[in-house]
């Protein structure tokens, strides 16, 4: 009988516990993940308190999070990385975005002392910047976990791992292995569709931010947007030139190259200075007018790719972030139109938006000249 009268009491107290504490307590467990550059990362608990050092976390974030600022503690404020339309749509959404301390940009110098005025329980940098080594001592002997990832340098190769991260350190696992999924399944039947068709390899230049500069022409090498390229079966001209993930070429290598398919990759951020603009906050027609005048500059105009129309414009955006299933389909159907006529990249994009997204994306975020 007093056997009986302790596990009553004991089960009233566990149920006190879950009362006061809710599920997510008895969740809540430690976390172990080997990140993007190799090291090995324990936090007690899923973060719910994260610095990002690039506003584009924020899209990764939305994916698999209802309310992605709920969980920030520091970002950049590097507005323009997101283009205006696209913070605004945020800010709509998640007002206290407005109220989130200043941190440390990937593109800048890296502050220990900011980090650690926002008291993070994680802090997420891009792979290959971020802290020094010494600065990274810091932070940890702070008691602040670091997780390098990489959506931005090496995307074809580290995106999946980096999403895969990102919801087991923010208990989102379940939502981030289902986008996981989505893209595989998509990326597969691009792979079949062409190991069945066995086609020939066209030659693709893609002028990456396309009119930032009078000089021509920005342009991935081996890696990068390239691997893309390759995934979808062409061949980037880039690759045969340049050692790194991008670089420049010069205009009379192109026009000796004469590729058989040109792709401008632009955003809002080009807008100051004439380049291409496409995404959000433009139309269709907008960003096909823009594409026209990248397409008619000396040198470009007189390529075989644009004399025969197949001259297209992308939101450079879609290469840097998990949102590149888009950019494959689009440049799959581009190279390869008479193996991918029917590939709907726009029906991809109101799934995801139904599906993931806390904050849906809008607009023309790729166009073609005809």
């Amino acid at each position: 009988m007093g056997e009986w009268i302790h596990l009553r009491r004991a089960a009233g107290c566990l149920l006190v516990a879950i009362t006061l504490w809710g599920p997510g307590a008895l969740s809540a467990q430690a976390i172990s993940v080997r990140d993007v550059a190799g090291r090995s990362v324990s936090l007690a608990a899923p973060a719910r308190r994260i610095v990002i050092d690039d506003a584009r976390y924020l899209v990764a974030l939305s994916l698999i999070h209802p309310d992605p600022v709920s969980v920030l503690a520091g970002w950049p404020r590097d507005v323009n990385r997101l283009g205006e339309q696209t913070y605004a749509r945020y800010l709509e959404r998640f007002p206290q975005l407005a109220r989130v301390g200043q941190t440390s940009s990937s593109a800048g110098t890296f502050s220990v002392e900011l980090t650690l005025a926002a008291r993070p329980d994680l802090a997420i940098f891009t792979l290959g910047m971020g802290p020094t080594e010494q600065e990274l001592r810091q932070l940890e002997r702070a008691g602040i976990p670091v997780v390098f990832l990489d959506f931005f340098s090496q995307p074809f190769e580290n995106l999946e791992r980096s999403l895969s991260i990102l919801g087991q350190v923010t208990g989102r696992k379940t939502q981030a292995d289902a986008f996981i999924q989505l893209r595989r399944e998509r990326m597969a039947a691009i792979t079949e569709r062409l190991r069945a068709a066995s086609p020939e390899v066209p030659t693709v230049f893609l002028e990456a931010h396309a009119g930032i500069s009078e000089e021509c022409c920005n342009s991935p090498g081996r890696g990068n947007i390239g691997d893309y390229i390759t995934f979808v079966g062409g061949h980037n001209i880039g690759a045969d030139v340049l050692p790194g993930p991008t670089g420049r070429l010069n205009l009379e290598y192109v026009i000796s190259r004469d590729p058989d398919v040109y792709v401008a990759t632009g955003g809002p951020h080009l807008e100051r200075v004439g380049g291409l603009v496409v995404g959000p906050g433009y139309t269709e027609a907008v960003a096909r007018a823009a594409l026209a005048k990248m397409a008619g500059r000396r040198g470009i105009a007189q390529l075989g790719a644009v004399q025969r129309g197949r001259v297209h414009g992308l939101s450079h955006q879609l290469l840097n972030s998990p949102l590149d299933i888009l950019a494959v389909e689009v440049l799959a159907r581009w190279i390869h139109p008479e193996i991918f006529s029917d590939l709907d990249p726009e029906a991809t994009l109101a799934e995801i938006n139904r599906r993931f997204l806390a904050v849906p994306i809008e607009g023309a975020h790729w166009v073609d000249l005809r």
